[in-house]
């Protein structure tokens, strides 16, 4: 049976990405998070909060969970109509800009878009091997670029340094 593959656009570019960033973390984090989660358990108990210790314990679970699999690589694509980000697309007057924070010496390599709703998250694409001239070129026909990021977002940053 012919797989039903929706047509967004004549493909600019596109390369594979890794669904989520894979920490290595090391019994210490463990260790420290499992002594995190005792010290909230523990205090939801003293204080009778017996919903707050659930969701604590709930979420380690699925933390653990999830910490047992490897991220599965998806295909992004830049089209003439929009990205696409595994079986999500996005059209470009979704799109309020795009910026290329490429450092590699820090080991940033991303591609951020922001949103005009402000409910939605913004996109961050890790570049891992292509240009960023050509990505630039080709996405400045479609979107204004936020030259003001020259960094990582702080929650990126923050999740990297704690391996979260």
């Amino acid at each position: 049976m012919p797989e039903n593959k929706i047509n967004y656009g004549e493909e600019i570019i596109n390369w594979d990405v890794e669904e989520y960033d894979r920490h290595e973390r090391g019994f210490g984090w463990y260790f420290l998070a499992g002594l995190i989660n005792v010290i909230f358990v523990s205090y939801a108990f003293w204080s009778n909060n017996f919903l707050f210790a659930v969701i604590v314990i709930m979420a380690s679970f699925v933390i653990i969970l999830h910490d047992s699999g490897e991220p599965n690589e998806i295909n992004f694509s830049i089209t003439h109509n929009g990205v696409v980000m595994g079986d999500k697309f996005y059209d470009f007057d979704e799109i309020k800009n795009f910026a290329i924070v490429y450092k590699p010496n820090q080991d940033v390599k991303k591609l951020y878009f922001e949103f005009k709703a402000p409910i939605k998250n913004r996109l961050s694409v890790p570049l891992y091997g292509q240009d960023p001239l050509i990505i630039r070129g080709n996405l400045l026909k479609y979107l204004t670029e936020d030259l003001e990021r020259k960094d990582e977002p702080i929650s990126e940053v923050f999740s990297k340094n704690f391996k979260i």
